[in-house]
């Protein structure tokens, strides 16, 4: 692996790219390749499908090659040096710099960095299901524990051919079968995230369920009834939101996740990201009345992060007015009196338009540094 990116400077491969080359499984591939990236022997770069490229130390690696013992390749062997490698491996608790660029910041699981942990889960094969309001940080997590990762975005309208693939028309007017996102996933061994998975039809997922099996295979029905096989690598992770309009988790599709992990905000990271404190209690105080099943809705971390960034435009005032507009209608009030409450104002509605301006009355939009901003960070 190393030699041949050492022989290739210039250039940019995929997984599939040095597969082909080098005549191994997409699954052996990538992890050669990441093996690399973890040793600072390779870099890697690419915002979907991860590319791979040398660097000053790859032409050394290449000159170094590690020829393994005979049975070290054996599901027993390999198993053995996982636990071995994860073990002595260095926990990951920095911040994680995602595929798109976004940072993330690990949190705890199991005793272990969730990334960690989810990366055990992954070599163990055990598939995961993440749930919990939106916002609080499934994805990010799961592009952080994943640079390999393909996403399937799921909805009331997700098809069969979304996941396995469906004809398109080409330029010349004819028709091709274009794969989708599993198929690519199994064929060349990377992670596939269901991402909203209990709104997609119990019909459409039945399709994913042999690959996640013993047989960890896939018939395309479609394409004349080609056998699709999983390598090695190859892993589903699903995300779910139960207070979603429309999502249920089925016996079927709960059946086939063997752990299933909870992901709310985590509000001592908001603080550490220097969200106004006075909202980030109101966030905690609205948090426990949903717990007690008095309120609907909270502030989860993505509205924390929405709200310093309008904060920083338009200042504190349209910000909390912005906040109080998110909310559902039938928890509105509830969020503007804590609102009221914790931040001092008399009145806060959402944010709204206005009466019209004359030219000689448009103002500058205000300072982020205004007075209510300032105040008890």
């Amino acid at each position: 692996m190393a030699r041949l990116l050492a022989d290739r400077p210039a250039d940019t491969l995929t997984i599939g790219d040095m597969a082909r080359q080098l005549g191994h499984s997409h699954g052996a591939v990538r992890n050669a390749a990441l093996t690399l990236v973890r040793r600072g022997e390779a870099d890697q770069g690419g915002t979907g499908q991860p590319e791979f490229r040398a660097n000053a130390k790859t032409a050394a690696a290449a000159q170094t090659a590690v020829i393994s013992p005979p049975g070290t390749h054996s599901p027993r062997a390999r198993a053995a040096t996982a636990r071995t490698t994860a073990a002595a491996a260095p926990r990951q608790t920095g911040p994680i710099r995602r595929a798109g660029g976004q940072v993330y910041h690990p949190r705890e699981l199991a005793d272990l960095p969730d990334v960690e942990a989810l990366n055990r889960l992954r070599d163990a094969d055990v598939p995961v299901l993440l749930y919990g309001p939106p916002g609080t940080g499934k994805t990010s997590l799961v592009e952080a524990a994943f640079p390999d990762l393909l996403t399937v975005a799921g909805d009331g309208d997700t098809t069969v051919g979304d996941l396995i693939g469906e004809y398109t028309q080409a330029d010349s007017g004819g028709y091709v079968f274009q794969y989708g996102p599993l198929v690519t996933a199994m064929t060349e061994g990377r992670a596939l995230l269901i991402d909203d998975a209990t709104l997609i039809s119990p019909m459409v997922l039945a399709a994913l369920y042999p690959a996640m099996d013993g047989r960890r295979q896939i018939q395309v029905k479609a394409h004349k009834g080609e056998t699709i096989k999983a390598e090695p690598g190859f892993y589903v992770v699903a995300g779910h939101n139960p207070g979603v309009h429309g999502a249920v988790l089925t016996e079927a599709l709960a059946s086939r996740f063997s752990v299933q992990i909870q992901v709310g905000t985590d509000y001592d990271l908001a603080l550490a990201l220097r969200i106004d404190a006075r909202v980030v209690r109101v966030a905690r105080h609205l948090a426990r009345q949903v717990e007690l099943g008095e309120l609907g809705w909270a502030p989860q971390l993505r509205e924390l992060l929405s709200y310093q960034r309008t904060e920083a435009v338009l200042g504190t005032k349209a910000a909390l007015a912005n906040l109080v507009g998110i909310a559902p209608v039938e928890d509105r009030d509830a969020v503007a009196d804590a609102v009221i409450k914790a931040v001092g104002v008399k009145k806060i509605a959402p944010l709204t338009l206005g009466k019209q301006l004359s030219a000689s009355a448009v103002r500058q939009p205000p300072s982020t540094g205004s007075a209510l901003r300032g105040r008890s960070r």
